[in-house]
């Protein structure tokens, strides 16, 4: 199968570090195919981040359309564009957000996340809601770390990570993390040996969970909001988007 990953922001060194840490875990046959949009911001850390990645998000969908893709899956945290991205394909798509919160409730009864940001929690929290997961989250942690502080400072931000990891352990009684980055897809194996506890990354999470719904034959259903969008016109900078 030909599992495409978008990573919704410009940083190539993240998309590298995505698509290996997704190969590593893919099953034999499945190609990880990585792509980021060409225009947005380089790294995705607010709601006006995540509006403007987004379309670059549906633009990559139309190209792994067109190369014929089996799933999809959106590398960012708050799922940008997901319910977007699904309209546009019968294929699966997957947010990590969504997905790591899947796998979370499937091996503990209650989960923290820690993230990046303390300005990304309430994005967090909009989607456990929206997802049906805030009863299982019992507290979503920052780790006050810039993104790309996880490529430019990679030591710091890994003992950052840790030492909040080390109090959701110790304090929020729960029995799994779910890391809150896409950025952190390389790090799951060394902070779970750090901490203790399973630690549920949405990057490879995503993957099994894509490889399983293809294996199954599902992809999205087009009956109802997901069908295709309907025939329109769009004019100045979207005018490409045109159907």
């Amino acid at each position: 199968m030909r599992l495409h990953l978008i990573n919704p922001n410009t940083s190539t060194g993240m998309t590298t570090r995505i698509g290996e840490s997704a190969s590593r875990i893919a099953a034999p046959g499945t190609r990880i195919v990585a792509t980021q949009p060409e225009s947005g911001p380089v790294s995705i850390e607010g709601h006006f981040d995540e509006a403007i990645s987004a379309v670059g998000v549906t633009e990559e969908i139309a190209k792994g359309e067109r190369d014929g893709s089996d799933a999809y899956i959106i590398a960012c945290f708050g799922d940008p564009g997901l319910m977007a991205a699904r309209e546009l394909t019968r294929a699966p798509v997957l947010g990590i957000a969504e997905a790591g919160f899947h796998v979370a409730s499937l091996i503990s009864t209650r989960f923290s996340i820690v993230t990046t940001l303390s300005r990304t929690g309430i994005i967090a929290e909009h989607l456990l809601q929206a997802y049906g997961f805030a009863h299982h989250c019992r507290r979503i942690r920052a780790a006050e770390i810039p993104v790309l502080d996880l490529e430019d400072d990679g030591d710091a931000a890994l003992t950052r990570v840790i030492e909040t990891c080390r109090r959701a352990r110790d304090e929020d009684g729960i029995g799994a993390i779910v890391l809150g980055c896409g950025g952190m897809a390389d790090l799951r194996a060394t902070i779970e040996e750090a901490v203790g506890i399973p630690i549920v990354e949405g990057v490879t999470a995503a993957v099994k969970l894509a490889e399983a719904l293809v294996g199954l034959g599902l992809g999205t259903s087009k009956h109802g909001d997901l069908a295709f969008p309907r025939p329109k016109s769009f004019t100045g900078h979207f005018a490409h988007l045109s159907r």
